[in-house]
């Protein structure tokens, strides 16, 4: 067993990880009946945390 397959990694430390550098989404959802499309989504979003870099967008509004 190497290093890497040893080395256990806590949820908690994964996101932390993910959202210091910014985590980007992007999907589709198609519902078709018969071939024919009735309902599309498109879903695309950056999750990110708020720091002194990137201030939050709501700070402003209240």
């Amino acid at each position: 067993m190497t290093v890497i397959e040893r080395r256990e990694v806590a949820l908690v430390d994964l996101l932390d990880r993910l959202l210091a550098g910014g985590v980007v989404l992007a999907g589709d959802v198609t519902l078709r009946i018969a071939d024919v499309d009735l309902v599309r989504i498109d879903l695309k979003a950056l999750i990110s945390s708020v720091n002194e870099n990137v201030p939050s967008p709501w700070e402003n509004i209240l």
